[in-house]
């Protein structure tokens, strides 16, 4: 796929469908009741304690999202 092939808007229905269906198929939403791995968890700190979120937030939580999954 190059540039010109890239659709001139975001169709957020259209994307989320084919991203989870793709997920589904893959078995990514299945968790192991048992498993060898050791315990993983990560910490999510609240907002600052202004409550003025901006884009760093959601930045943060991406990334923490992507390193989770």
């Amino acid at each position: 796929m190059n540039i010109d092939n890239l659709p001139k808007q975001y169709t957020p229905h259209e994307t989320e469908s084919k991203w989870q269906k793709r997920w589904e198929e893959q078995g990514l939403f299945v968790a192991e009741s048992v498993s060898d791995k050791p315990p993983f968890s990560i910490m999510i700190p609240p907002p600052n304690v202004t409550g003025s979120l901006h884009m760093g937030h959601a930045f943060e939580e991406a990334l923490i999202d992507a390193l989770v999954r």
